[in-house]
C-alpha cells in the first residue's frame, strides 16, 4: 500500500473550516444578526408596551464541533442557538415563540425563512447565496419544571400537530463529539468526518434530502470510527496513522450497518443511526427509500474506490484515485516527488554466504 497520509492531511487543511473564535468574518456575520435580533425585539416588545423576553444565545453545529468545511457551492451557513427564559408550557404554540425571532429580524435581508426547525437568514452577492445563518429557538432548561431544553419546531402556516416543543440537547451533542476520543486519535476523528463530508458534497445533489446529511454522516463516524494506526517508536510511544485505511473501516462498516426493513407490502434497506442525546432520533430518517438507496450504492462506490487505492503501491496513482471522489482539492504528487531514490549497490563477500 502507497504511503498517502501527508496528502490526506494536506487534504484535510485545504477542506476544513476553522471554529467560530478562530474565524473572524464568522464572527462578523453572526454578531451582525445577533445585534439585529436584539435591536428587534426590543422595538417590537416596547411597541406593545410588554416586556422584553430575555434570552442566551450560543454556538451549535459543525463549526462549533470542530467538523466544518468549506463548502464547494459557497454557502456557508452558521448555526446559532437562542434560548429564550420562557417555559414550553406558557406557550403551548412553539411558532408563536420562533416568530418574536422572525420579526425582529424580517427586513434585514431580502430573505428570511421560518423553517421547521429554524429561523434561517440568507445573505446573497450578486445573486448567488453567499451565506445563511440557522437560529434554532428554544425554551430554556431553567424555565421548566423538568429541567430540560426543548427546540420549538413549526413553521407559520403549520398544522398544530407539526407544531412541537421537542426535548434537544445541542450544546451536550457539541461535548460529546469535541470529547470523543483524545490527542492524535480525535484528531483522525475529525479528519475521517471531514472527509466523508466532503466526499457527499461531491458526488450528491444538494437540494432536499438526497444527500446524506452532515449531522448523519458525523454521527455514523462517531458510531463507526476505530482509530487507525501503527507503532513506529515503542520508547516515545510514537504512531503513524493511515487515514486511508480508517476511512476505509468506517465505510465499510456503515456499508454492514444496513437493515432490511418491511413496511405493508414492500421491503427496504435502510441505515439507521440514532443521536446520543436527545430527541435521539435517526439522523438519515427524511431520506426517502429511494434516496437510501442511492445512498448506499455511493458507499460502495466509495469503498471500492478506497480498495483501489490501498491496493496501489505508487503513490500518484492512488492519489488520484482518491482525486476523483474527492474532487480537485485532494493533492496529487508529481512522479518525481515520490520516486525513490536509490542508494549505491552493497557488494557482500563471499565469505559471508
Amino acid at each position: 500500500m502507497a504511503d498517502v497520509q501527508k496528502y490526506f492531511e494536506k487534504f484535510h487543511e485545504t477542506i476544513k473550516l476553522k471554529r467560530f473564535e478562530h474565524n473572524s468574518t464568522l464572527v462578523e456575520k453572526r454578531d451582525i444578526i445577533l445585534n439585529k435580533l436584539a435591536t428587534g425585539l426590543k422595538k417590537n416588545f416596547e411597541e406593545k408596551d410588554e416586556p422584553v423576553p430575555k434570552y442566551d444565545w450560543f454556538n451549535q453545529g459543525s463549526y462549533e464541533m470542530g467538523t466544518g468545511i468549506k463548502p464547494i457551492n459557497g454557502d456557508y451557513d452558521i448555526d446559532v442557538g437562542i434560548s429564550f427564559k420562557v417555559a414550553k408550557d406558557d406557550y403551548s404554540d412553539p411558532v408563536e415563540v420562533k416568530k418574536w425571532v422572525y420579526d425582529a429580524l424580517n427586513g434585514h435581508t431580502k430573505r428570511i425563512e421560518m423553517r421547521r426547525p429554524c429561523v434561517t437568514v440568507y445573505y446573497q452577492k450578486e445573486g448567488e447565496s453567499e451565506f445563511h445563518v440557522d437560529l434554532a429557538v428554544y425554551s430554556d432548561a431553567e424555565c421548566n419544571s423538568d429541567g430540560k431544553k426543548y427546540l420549538a419546531k413549526g413553521k407559520l402556516n403549520s398544522s398544530s400537530d407539526l407544531k412541537t416543543w421537542d426535548h434537544s440537547e445541542p450544546c451536550k451533542l457539541t461535548d460529546l463529539i469535541n470529547d470523543h476520543l483524545s490527542g492524535d486519535d480525535h484528531k483522525q476523528f475529525i479528519r475521517i468526518i471531514r472527509c466523508l463530508k466532503r466526499w457527499k458534497d461531491k458526488n450528491f445533489k444538494i437540494d432536499g434530502n438526497a444527500a446524506p446529511v452532515g449531522i448523519g454522516l458525523t454521527i455514523a463516524s462517531y458510531d463507526y470510527f476505530i482509530a487507525k494506526k501503527d507503532l513506529v517508536d515503542a520508547f516515545a510511544s510514537k504512531y503513524k496513522y493511515s487515514d486511508l485505511v480508517a476511512l476505509n473501516n468506517v465505510v465499510s462498516r456503515m456499508i454492514n450497518g444496513f437493515s432490511t426493513y418491511y413496511d405493508a407490502d414492500k421491503t427496504s434497506e435502510r441505515l439507521k443511526s440514532f443521536l446520543p442525546v436527545a430527541p435521539r432520533c435517526d439522523v438519515f430518517e427524511k431520506m426517502t427509500d429511494m434516496q437510501m438507496a442511492d445512498f448506499k450504492t455511493q458507499l460502495n462506490t466509495l469503498l471500492d474506490s478506497l480498495n483501489l487505492a490501498e491496493k496501489e503501491v505508487d503513490p500518484v496513482t492512488a492519489c488520484e484515485t482518491l482525486q476523483k471522489i474527492f474532487g480537485d482539492d485532494f493533492p496529487v504528487p508529481e512522479k518525481s516527488d515520490t520516486a525513490q531514490k536509490k542508494g549505491p549497490a552493497i557488494i557482500t563477500s563471499s565469505s559471508s554466504a
